[in-house]
């Protein structure tokens, strides 16, 4: 008994969905290769190479760095592979009229992508736990291989881009470190292991080394808070000053700055920085009625320090989970493009994929930039990239079946 015209057997379904699946994952291995060939190309000749030219490092430490450097630079190859491989290859299927001979058998594009969409998927679980897990600390070990080799003394005491609590009764932020020119400082000082008396934010400052090590952080345009009993109060202003006999260098293998921290760490970072700055609530010690605005001023201005304080960790966490889902929006982009373009040529393709990744990465850049700036939501900004290629590629997904 015949089958339907126009309605495929099941098998030659599940031939075409392996047939794409295998050619997907040919292309796939193929541009996630070359991507990490590049990604670490360009950090093995700026950091690794240096240390072994200059005699610094051993092959054996180069060959080590280079294997911490892999999962770190799949963070971002995985998802531009595959958005690679999925127009380079829906691109040739198309400029081949295989898409055509697909149609005449009666199969729907949405039919046809499916195994491919399951795929990417799949693929933003790996994603999650590379970003997540692996790739953190294999940046973790790959930076104390060079802390072990060389590293200035200002970027050992300040480095950037971490809460730093190696120094008893105090807590340190730099976001920028060049050599002791210090870039939007955060300091808290410490009343006990869990409550702060003092908090000070300053766009820029210094940090000098004298030849007796002997160092002096010095901080400009300072604005300060003060806890006292739970009660906030007016703190140093203008610049301020401190300095400390530095007889040892800080150990190498401190805790990892917060772009390299896994979620699990930035999860416990942000528990551990909510509960050293409590809201100065102790309505028992009211000021008189004259002063009362004042310190509802202070209260909004503490919880605005508290709010900066913890939002580059927030930023940190939401980009992990965001970047897991690239691979997911790449595709549903990837396969209606490969179809426009109708082309056979890999420079094409990889062209394309060039400018969608410079797109998606420049949202995340931005909210990069902003993490010290709580007031623009940067932790919600690294996910625009997300809805904007997930909802383009569904549309255009969707119109590409219709004229299928």
């Amino acid at each position: 008994m015949g089958r339907p015209c126009g309605h495929p057997a099941g098998f030659e379904l599940r031939t075409l969905h392996l047939y794409l699946i295998r050619q997907i994952l040919a292309s796939l291995l193929m541009t996630v290769g070359v991507f990490t060939l590049v990604l670490l190309l360009g950090n093995v000749l700026r950091e690794v190479l240096s240390l072994m030219v200059n005699g610094q490092a051993s092959l054996g430490v180069v060959a080590q760095a280079v294997g911490l450097l892999i999962p770190f630079v799949w963070v971002f190859a995985l998802p531009m592979g595959m958005l690679t491989a999925t127009l380079l290859f829906f691109g040739r299927f198309s400029a081949d009229q295989e898409l055509t001979a697909v149609r005449a058998s009666g199969i729907s594009l949405l039919s046809l992508v499916s195994p491919v969409i399951l795929l990417s998927l799949a693929l933003c679980l790996v994603s999650a736990l590379v970003n997540m897990e692996i790739a953190p600390r294999c940046r973790v070990a790959y930076k104390n291989i060079f802390e072990k080799v060389d590293i200035r003394l200002s970027n050992v005491i300040l480095p950037e881009g971490r809460f730093i609590k190696d120094y008893p009764g105090w807590i340190f932020y730099v976001r920028k470190n060049t050599e002791g020119a210090l870039e939007d400082v955060m300091v808290v000082k410490l009343k006990d292991q869990t409550n702060a008396d003092l908090i000070l934010r300053a766009p820029r400052g210094t940090l000098t080394v004298d030849a007796e090590r002997k160092v002096t952080l010095k901080l400009i345009d300072t604005t300060g808070i003060r806890l006292e009993d739970g009660v906030a109060e007016p703190g140093p202003t203008g610049e301020w000053t401190a300095s400390a006999d530095m007889k040892k260098e800080r150990k190498a293998g401190g805790p990892p700055k917060i772009s390299d921290m896994t979620f699990n760490q930035l999860w416990a970072e942000l528990d551990d920085m909510e509960r050293r700055i409590e809201w100065p609530v102790d309505y028992r010690r009211l000021p008189p009625d004259e002063l009362r605005a004042k310190r509802k001023d202070l209260e909004k201005t503490l919880a605005r320090q508290r709010e900066e304080w913890t939002t580059p960790v927030r930023v940190a966490m939401h980009e992990q989970i965001a970047f897991s889902f690239a691979c997911f929006g790449f595709t549903l982009v990837g396969i209606p493009l490969g179809i426009r373009v109708h082309r056979r040529e890999t420079n094409v393709g990889f062209f394309v994929a060039l400018i969608l990744v410079a797109v998606y990465y420049s949202f995340v850049m931005v909210g990069q930039s902003l993490d010290t700036s709580p007031q623009y939501v940067p932790h919600l900004i690294v996910w625009l990239p997300n809805f904007l290629f997930q909802a383009v590629g569904a549309v255009l997904l969707w119109r590409a079946n219709r004229g299928f």
